[in-house]
C-alpha cells in the first residue's frame, strides 16, 4: 500500500468521495445514488480550503482516503472513506495513522473525529485505534417530516434519533 497527498482531484477520488456521502446518507435511512460531480466538488474544496487530503493506493487501485482539517494545530479526521473491497486490510489505520502523523506534527497527540452514531464500523475501528473520549454531542430539533425511530442514552440523558 502507498500513501499519497492529493494535490488535484481525479476521478477515482470524485467516486470514493461520492461513496462516502452515499454511504453516510444510508445511516439516517436515505438510500440514493452516488453523485461523482459532487464528490468531485467537496475534494476541490478541501483542497482549496488547504486541507490536507491523502490516498491510499493498492497495487495502483485507489483503495481509500482522508481528508484532514486543521484548526489551530488540532487535527480534525473531517472524512476517511475506505472502499468495501479494501476494509479490514489496513487500508483505514494506514490513513488515520497519517492524521495521527500530522497531529504529532503540532505537539498534539490525538486526532479528532466527528462520527456519525450509527456508523458502527467506524466507531469500532477508532475504539482499536485507543479513541473512547466522547467530548461532543449534536442536539439540534427534528427536521420537517423526519422520522425518528431511536433512542440514545448520554450519560443521564435520553435523545430521540
Amino acid at each position: 500500500m502507498e500513501l499519497c497527498q492529493v494535490t488535484k482531484v481525479n476521478n477515482a477520488l470524485a467516486q470514493m468521495a461520492a461513496l462516502f456521502r452515499t454511504e453516510l446518507r444510508s445511516y439516517k435511512g436515505i438510500l440514493s445514488e452516488p453523485d461523482t460531480e459532487a464528490g468531485r466538488r467537496e475534494i476541490e474544496e478541501y483542497l482549496s480550503a488547504g486541507f490536507p487530503v491523502f490516498a491510499a493506493l493498492v497495487d495502483g487501485e485507489y483503495a481509500g482516503y482522508i481528508v484532514c482539517r486543521i484548526d489551530d494545530g488540532v487535527v480534525w479526521a473531517e472524512s476517511l472513506f475506505v472502499r468495501e473491497k479494501y476494509r479490514r486490510c489496513g487500508v483505514a489505520t494506514a490513513l488515520h495513522r497519517k492524521a495521527e502523523e500530522i497531529a504529532a506534527s503540532y505537539g498534539e497527540d490525538t486526532v479528532y473525529n466527528y462520527v456519525h452514531p450509527n456508523n458502527h464500523r467506524m466507531i469500532e475501528f477508532l475504539r482499536k485505534q485507543g479513541y473512547t473520549v466522547l467530548n461532543l454531542i449534536e442536539i439540534r430539533k427534528p427536521y420537517q417530516n423526519e422520522k425518528l425511530t431511536q433512542t440514545i442514552t448520554v450519560g443521564e440523558h435520553r435523545f430521540d434519533y
